[in-house]
Formats: structure tokens, C-alpha cells, sequence
């Protein structure tokens, strides 16, 4: 299934803006550093505790892991790039570009799945960071589970040797292209410019060079999917970075942000709304300072469960 009911997410001990990454993410927002405080991570908590009570109350199973508080890891709220759970068993570690990024990676919170879950197979791509090749997970890739496609733009965190050797580990076929910002800079991550859902594609296709953009909304199209086109100015307010989950009684929920949710128009959640209802919560502390959004904060659960 393209859906999961389960996620994944990490409340963190230290969130805060990350030096280490705000050079290839576009996203942060450096006045918000000036301002990081302690009380910055107590309005980081209060949305991530929110986020966790909205998605509760509207039926997904959410997976709360605690981060560590040493060594410190600005970013463990994002724990969609280290690690991937597939509907096999497979469980997938990625090579992260910052090295304070890398800390995240805990395969001790294995231990808290497998009761619930059969893990059968595990991947480990993080040597790369030797060679400084980086794939984040689904920050870098955004999966078409019913069609076994990869999509991946370009850029400092996704490269094409490992995102090559992921495809030929799990059998993803990769449409790669190319993306970036009004200012002509790359966008670090796919999932900020592009979501899949089970019956749609929500995308900022301006984000994509002409000589690729057809190629790309072809592939969509061959996949039966509809697109819904998102503007730059609807990008950057985290309008692409959505997660198309289903909760306890079969329903799509399209999952994002409070600032997402405000920046599209009717037309576009009309379209949403024929396939998916939109859940959403204020995040705009996280997005701030971290870059990232819902989708980032969640990680998926595709492994098989255990029969009881």
C-alpha cells in the first residue's frame, strides 16, 4: 500500500538550528537562530506533543521515541532521513551529510518495533559517509509504493551512485531530476518540493528545469495519478513536505503543517479533498529553526505486523 496507519517520530532533547546543515538547506531561517534560546525547545516540545495528540485523535498509531540527551543532535526531530521501514521487513540506514546528523542513527529503537512488528532484513548504506556520498531517506527520496517508483531530485544530500545502489538493493525504479529555488539554488531535499499520495501528486513543478519538467509530470501522469501543482511561494511555506497516511478506519489523511494548510487555495484542496482529508498542526517554531516540516517528523511504518 502507498499508506501506512503507523509513523515513527522523536521527541527531541536539544531542538535547535543546526549550523551543520543550514548551508545546503535554504529553509532555515538564520534570524531564527539569533533568537534560539531555551525557550525554543519548549515551543519545539509543545508542537511536537500536538502533533503527536492531533494524529492520535484522528486514528494514526504514532511511535513515540525519545531522543538521547547526549551527544546533543539538533535535528533528531527529523527522523525520516537516517531510516526507512518497508513493507518486506526491511529496514534501511542512510548516510547523512552533517556529521551531528549521523548521531541520530539508533539501531536500539529496533528493539521497540519488533514486538509489534516483523523485522526481516536490515540495509546499511551509511559507509558512504567515507566518500562523502549522502541518500536521507525520505528527505532525499519520495516513494510511489504501487508503481515501485523512486523519485529523487539532485543535490549535496542525494547522489546518484547510492540512490543507484538503493535502487538495485529494494528494486525502486529512480526518476531523478533536477530542482531548485526562485534564487537557482538546489533544493536539499525532494520531499519539500513533492509529495505521493494514493491517488495524487502534489509538486512545485516550476522548482524544475523545462528540459526535465515534462519528463517528470509524464512519468506522474503514466502512473495514474492526478497533480496538483503548488507555486514556489506555496513550497517555501512547506506546502510539498505532506505525508498521505490512513488512520484506524481505512481513511486517507493527508498529513502537514498549519502553514501548509493556509498556503493552498481552494482549488487545490478540492483536488486533495477528493482523495484524502487534510490533518494539520502548528509547527511553525520547528519550521523555523529546523527547516523542515510534518513530513520530515514522520516516519513512515511500512513493515508487516505480527499476527497475535
Amino acid at each position: 500500500m502507498q499508506t501506512s496507519d503507523t509513523v515513527m517520530m522523536v521527541r527531541p532533547a536539544h531542538f535547535g538550528f543546526n549550523p551543520q546543515t543550514a548551508g545546503s538547506n535554504a529553509f532555515q531561517n538564520p534570524e531564527a537562530a539569533k533568537k534560539a534560546t531555551e525557550n525554543i525547545h519548549l515551543l519545539a516540545l509543545q508542537e511536537f506533543d500536538g502533533f503527536v495528540d492531533i494524529l492520535k485523535q484522528n486514528g494514526v498509531n504514532v511511535i513515540v521515541v525519545y531522543d538521547t540527551p547526549e551527544p546533543i543532535k539538533p535535528d533528531a526531530i527529523f527522523p525520516n532521513n537516517w531510516i526507512t521501514f518497508h513493507e518486506d521487513g526491511t529496514v534501511i540506514f542512510y548516510p547523512m551529510q552533517a556529521e551531528n546528523r549521523r548521531w541520530e542513527r539508533r539501531r536500539s529503537i529496533l528493539g521497540l518495533l519488533r514486538d509489534e512488528f516483523d523485522i526481516r532484513e536490515e540495509i546499511d548504506l551509511s559507509h558512504y559517509e567515507a566518500d562523502n556520498k549522502f541518500l536521507e531517506g525520505t528527505g532525499s527520496m519520495i516513494f510511489d509504493y504501487d508503481n515501485k517508483i523512486c523519485y529523487a531530485c539532485f543535490s549535496p544530500r542525494t547522489d546518484a551512485e547510492v540512490l543507484a545502489d538503493f535502487a538495485k538493493k529494494t528494486g525502486f525504479r529512480v526518476v531523478s531530476f533536477h530542482s531548485r529555488d526562485e534564487n537557482g539554488k538546489d533544493i536539499y531535499h525532494t520531499n519539500v518540493m513533492m509529495c505521493v499520495g494514493t491517488n495524487y501528486v502534489v509538486i512545485c513543478l516550476e522548482s524544475i528545469p523545462e528540459g526535465e519538467r515534462e519528463r517528470v509530470m509524464k512519468e506522474i501522469i503514466d502512473s495514474g495519478k492526478e497533480i496538483v501543482e503548488i507555486s514556489f511561494l506555496q513550497m517555501n511555506q512547506f506546502a510539498g513536505n505532506m505525508l498521505e497516511v490512513h488512520n484506524n478506519k481505512g481513511e486517507k489523511l493527508l498529513v502537514m503543517s498549519d502553514q501548509a494548510y493556509r498556503s493552498l487555495n481552494q482549488t487545490q484542496l478540492t483536488q486533495i479533498g477528493k482523495y484524502a482529508r487534510p490533518v494539520f498542526a502548528p509547527l511553525y517554531t520547528i519550521e523555523a529553526n529546523g527547516g523542515g516540516s510534518a513530513r520530515c517528523m514522520l516516519a513512515a511504518v511500512h513493515l508487516p505486523k505480527k499476527k497475535k
